[in-house]
């Protein structure tokens, strides 16, 4: 055999033991790798993909959004100082009616607060609806005595020590609510503010 042969045959049997050590290697591990490196793949494109669509439809609604407000800043007298005072108003809204109702659903889930079931709902305003459909009905007395006195002083009388507490906790959270309020509206602590001389 001549060099040059023997050459040959020596690279293909390298390179068929390669191949076949190649073909042999792959395991259903290797598969899911791949499979997995494929679907991260697909996924960033997906995503560079939507960030582009989002950027452009983003960037094109400022432009209508400013283009509104440029038209809308252009009138002018009190027309022009009520949009402006509206527009300067919308933000804080928003604002605000988030934080109310993130305050909201925090306090409606420490107090484990529940809304009533549908019974519960129908039997509070079935009298109600029963009014309205029928107004002469509210005019007649109450047979059943709710409202004597005797019934609320029994009713009070038969309060459990929880529900007076509760009563209370109330109580002040409506006052001190109120106070603040009344703080706030006045601007001050005590007493309101007036242009009349005072006089003791």
């Amino acid at each position: 055999m001549s060099l040059a042969a023997s050459r040959t045959v020596l690279r293909h049997s390298t390179f068929a033991v390669r191949r076949a050590g190649i073909r042999n290697a792959s395991s259903t591990s290797e598969v899911a790798g791949a499979a997995k490196e494929k679907a991260t793949n697909a996924q960033s494109k997906a995503s560079e993909g939507l960030s582009r669509v989002t950027s452009s439809a983003g960037s094109a609604l400022t432009k209508v959004g400013s283009a509104t407000a440029g038209a809308l800043g252009k009138v002018g007298g009190r027309t022009g100082r009520l949009i402006g005072g509206i527009q300067s108003l919308i933000p804080p809204t928003i604002y605000y009616s988030k934080v109310g109702l993130e305050l909201g659903r925090l306090v409606f889930q420490q107090r484990k607060m529940n809304p009533p079931d549908l019974a519960t709902f129908q039997s509070y305003f079935q009298p109600l609806l029963n009014g309205l459909r029928n107004p002469s009905s509210l005019t007649q007395t109450s047979t059943s005595g709710v409202a004597q006195p005797a019934n609320v002083l029994n009713r009070l009388r038969n309060l459990s020590t929880a529900q007076w507490v509760s009563a209370g906790v109330v109580t002040a959270e409506v006052i001190g609510f109120f106070s603040v309020g009344e703080m706030i509206g006045r601007f001050k602590v005590v007493g309101y503010r007036s242009s009349a001389p005072v006089h003791h």
